[in-house]
């Protein structure tokens, strides 16, 4: 009998985004309706439905673009009183000229009504490091960008997790970034990055110290690294559950496997654990979408559907620190699944309380759920899967 935090697979049939995915793929609730976006480089969709399995045509968003670069809608977030704050990964080609090599910057919209049309706030996290033309990665040259955003309990701060590919070596790799939450109408220079153990450094051209460094530089053919963080928090752990890519080692982002991170507290970036393979896999943007009312890619608990590249084919089920039984004591096999819109009891991802404590743990809401397989059907995060089998193409896609 093992002890140990674990995540588990379960195989489930196959779920499909209503549009073409090339990043991470938000969502917000509203009126009752679930609100999806996912974006390739010819700009970002959203459609809504009853629950993530129950979702219309995707619809081009209305932006007025700042600047006429592929853009991609990463995280979203709705206020209280209806407004959606939106932060997307846009990419500045034609800075090697004679290549297609591009240079990723992030930046911060605003939607007055409903998350249909957003107004550009422009730049929040742009990279001051000297873009490197020789790099060998076959994408970026340098910038941040594929993040996730995702604000506190306490609602004192939004903290981005995202991608940083140039500078010295051990400024690449994963990093973090906060803006106060009453900064969030004019973010523009009110975003600072973690650096050598501190808030100190600007979101526009300032240092960082990332979580997860790179351990081969993005500039070189072999690179190894992780990046395209995906967040959320996790009301059956009581912890905030970061999901990565790694990026191994050869040009193209071949993907080595998709990887957990575990958190109780976002202002200390210091406290997410080692990150740990729970599938081998060569498809991209992992995240997970909670069940229930309430799950977002920002929210879920015990148990939530998987996505890879906006297609999802499992459930993923957390397990806290305790024994894990080689075989189900009463030697039930798992329900059958008659359809992919019943994965879970609704009841699985109550709303966090803002008030509580990052440290807090929730109440045991999902310990006694039914929808999670028996320890036998269930693949620890020591074990392998086989990789999806989704369309391949290039990491986002070229202007037109």
């Amino acid at each position: 009998m093992a002890f140990a935090q674990q995540v588990h697979v379960r195989d489930m049939p196959q779920v499909d985004m209503p549009a073409e995915v090339d990043s991470n793929s938000p969502a917000f609730w509203s009126g009752g309706e679930f609100h999806l976006y996912n974006s390739t480089g010819a700009g970002p969709k959203t459609s809504t439905g009853s629950d993530q399995f129950h979702l219309g045509q995707a619809q081009s968003i209305v932006m007025n673009y700042a600047q006429a670069w592929p853009t991609w809608m990463e995280s979203v977030w709705m206020d209280e009183d209806g407004v959606v704050y939106g932060w997307y990964h846009r990419e500045h080609f034609g800075v090697c000229p004679g290549t297609s090599l591009e240079e990723p910057q992030i930046g911060a919209a605003i939607s007055y009504d409903g998350g249909h049309s957003f107004l550009d706030m422009g730049a929040i996290l742009q990279s001051g490091d000297p873009i490197d033309c020789s790099s060998k990665n076959g994408y970026a040259v340098g910038g941040h960008g594929d993040f996730s955003v995702i604000v506190d309990r306490q609602k004192n701060y939004f903290y981005f997790l995202f991608s940083n590919y140039g500078g010295p070596l051990e400024s690449q790799g994963v990093a973090i970034a906060r803006m106060e939450f009453a900064s969030r109408t004019s973010p523009v220079g009110n975003v600072w990055k973690y650096y050598q153990g501190g808030w100190t450094e600007p979101g526009i051209r300032g240092h960082m110290t990332p979580i997860f460094p790179a351990t081969v530089s993005w500039q070189r053919a072999d690179t190894d690294s992780f990046w395209g963080p995906s967040i959320h928090w996790n009301t059956y752990l009581g912890k905030y559950v970061m999901l990565l890519n790694r990026s191994c080692c050869s040009p193209g982002y071949p993907q080595e496997g998709i990887y957990v991170s575990y958190s109780k507290s976002l202002s200390n970036p210091g406290s997410w654990t080692q990150p740990v393979k729970f599938l081998d896999n060569t498809g991209w943007y992992p995240q997970v979408i909670g069940s229930g009312a309430n799950g977002t890619d920002k929210l879920a608990g015990r148990v939530a559907r998987l996505y890879i590249y906006g297609h999802s084919s499992w459930q993923v089920i957390f397990e806290r620190d305790a024994p894990v039984p080689d075989t189900p004591a009463d030697g039930t096999q798992p329900p059958a699944a008659t359809s992919p819109d019943d994965p879970a009891p609704p009841t699985d991802t109550p709303a966090p309380d803002p008030s509580a404590d990052d440290s807090t743990p929730p109440p045991d809401e999902g310990a006694a759920s039914t929808d999670a397989p028996p320890a036998s059907e269930m693949v620890p995060v020591t074990e392998s899967r086989p990789a999806i089998r989704v369309p391949r193409r290039p990491l986002h896609s070229l202007p037109q």
